[in-house]
């Protein structure tokens, strides 16, 4: 039997300790310290960093059992809104943190190795990250290069990894990498395995760090791999090691919507304030229809936003096997940093010139936002391979309209029959890569609005629901009229052939 009063106390906990953690982090980031001179420089300092980590924020992704909060999703989303509210950077700190390291060491990792582990968390603040990308393969993971070959005392590990978020700065790594068998060849599975920084066999040494165009408080790089582990630090997957990678970045991409939604929040806050004083040729900008176009485009991003968390905490807890969520995850993590990136120029544009300024809350949003769109799959990958897999379940079903497709899908069953004018044709037979990444977007769409629809009947509010439908079937419409244009247009290699405008005056 379910004890109510133990829930309502545990409720009461966490919110206490959630507004005090908003509260600290607007005086750390606000009064304390000077966060626009701290956003021009690489890292955040040691003793700033220290006195956010004091607040123990990564608790909520270690387990009870080892003295943390329990790992739920919905106070994990939380944190990192929390911490987006205030610095997009410190948000993907603790992303990186919870859905790369954390969560799939809690539910992979062995319990001989986990007690040492998430201590050195809670006491010694500790960071771990994900290492997956290489230099040359790039978001091709099946072909990744980095090989282990297993030895007496356990794995030797050897490769390069680069651009992972806090390159030289984590203790601790979960490293993927291929076995290679006695013929020397690399087998097509991927298997974990996590390294500690504080042992010399299992350094990772950063060849080069690299000067990120944003999010100047993670360091990224460059890094050799050449490291000794015992066979407990291997994670153990369910099945294969490939998906216990789909199950990881699955999780990760459907827990995106934390990090956007402090972020979008904090967006549409500053431009309602700077709108509703900035007054120009007697007209307060907000009373401008165009302004109020744009505004309610943020509004319908938090919206959107706000559907996501709540969707993504009732399915992307680690007791779940979200391996073949591909359909949902990608949607979630690639329309909503679309969204992110669209709130951060938006807002840029509201703040006039003083918004183009990396120091200012808009610049910095524009330039720290977009990696968003490309890291953990690039967006167009993403949107492919969302309209590949209902293009897959459609033929199977023997159906090619895509209204009447989506009307019957679980995803999107209940939103379809708020666009059913504009969803109702036939899906392309053997669409153009250009036209699935269209498509994508299209289901993508209709996906995320049915998790409004969801949260509608929660009691959320209704106006905002209402902004979020016209917005979302403008959007739908502008879409598919790309998508019924039929571009084909391919680049000219040799252009520079007759195209000297100068030679024709």
């Amino acid at each position: 039997m379910i004890n109510t009063t133990e829930i309502t106390r545990e409720v009461q906990n966490f919110n206490i300790f959630i507004n005090s953690f908003r509260k600290r982090l607007a005086s750390l980031f606000n009064t304390e310290h000077d966060y626009n001179a701290l956003s021009l420089k690489r890292g955040l300092p040691p003793g700033f960093l220290s006195e956010i980590m004091d607040m123990q924020p990564l608790a909520v992704a270690i387990p009870e059992n080892y003295g943390g909060r329990g790992m739920k999703v919905k106070e994990c989303l939380s944190v990192l809104s929390a911490a987006s509210y205030e610095s997009l950077s410190l948000s993907l700190i603790f992303g990186i943190n919870i859905a790369l390291f954390l969560e799939p060491f809690a539910k992979y990792g062995h319990v001989a190795a986990q007690e040492r582990v998430f201590r050195r968390f809670l006491e010694n603040k500790a960071m771990g990250g994900l290492m997956i990308t290489e230099p040359d393969y790039g978001s091709d993971a099946l072909n990744m290069q980095t090989f282990y070959q297993e030895e007496a005392n356990g794995y030797r590990i050897k490769g390069e990894k680069h651009w992972q978020g806090l390159t030289g700065a984590a203790d601790f790594w979960l490293v993927a990498a291929r076995k290679k068998n006695e013929q020397g060849e690399l087998v097509r599975d991927i298997d974990f395995f996590f390294t500690d920084n504080a042992l010399a066999e299992q350094q990772i040494d950063v060849k080069e760090r690299y000067n990120s165009l944003g999010l100047y408080a993670i360091p990224y790089g460059l890094n050799l791999i050449d490291v000794e582990v015992p066979a407990t630090q291997r994670l153990l997957p369910e099945s294969t090691g490939l998906k216990l990678m789909l199950d990881t970045l699955h999780r990760s991409r459907l827990q995106f919507p934390g990090m956007g939604m402090g972020f979008i929040k904090r967006l549409l806050d500053e431009s309602l304030l700077h709108c509703k004083t900035r007054v120009v040729a007697g007209q307060r900008l907000y009373e401008l229809d165009a302004v109020q176009f744009q505004l309610s485009r943020i509004q319908a991003a938090y919206t959107i936003c706000s559907a996501m968390c709540s969707y993504s905490s009732k399915v992307s807890s680690i007791e779940q096997d979200v391996s073949g969520n591909g359909v949902d995850a990608n949607s979630v993590k690639a329309l909503v940093t679309d969204l992110m990136q669209e709130s951060a120029q938006i807002a840029l544009q509201l703040a006039g010139a003083n918004g183009y300024r990396l120091d200012h809350i808009a610049g910095r949003a524009v330039v720290d936002s977009r990696p968003f769109q490309i890291f953990e799959g690039s967006n167009e990958m993403l949107y492919t391979q969302v309209a590949e897999s209902v293009a897959k379940l459609m033929r199977k079903n023997k159906e090619s309209n895509l209204l009447r497709y989506l009307k019957g899908y679980e995803l999107t069953a209940q939103a379809a029959p708020y666009f059913a004018g504009c969803l109702d044709f036939s899906f392309p037979e053997q669409p153009k890569k250009r036209d699935l990444v269209t498509l994508g977007r299209i289901i993508a769409r209709v996906i995320c609005f049915q998790m409004v629809v969801v949260l509608q009947d929660a009691g959320f509010n209704r106006e905002l629901v209402d902004i979020t439908q016209k917005h979302m079937g403008m959007d739908l419409n502008m879409l598919i009229g790309q998508l019924t244009a039929n571009n084909d247009a391919v680049p000219v290699i040799d252009y520079e052939e007759d195209a000297a405008w100068a030679d024709f005056v």
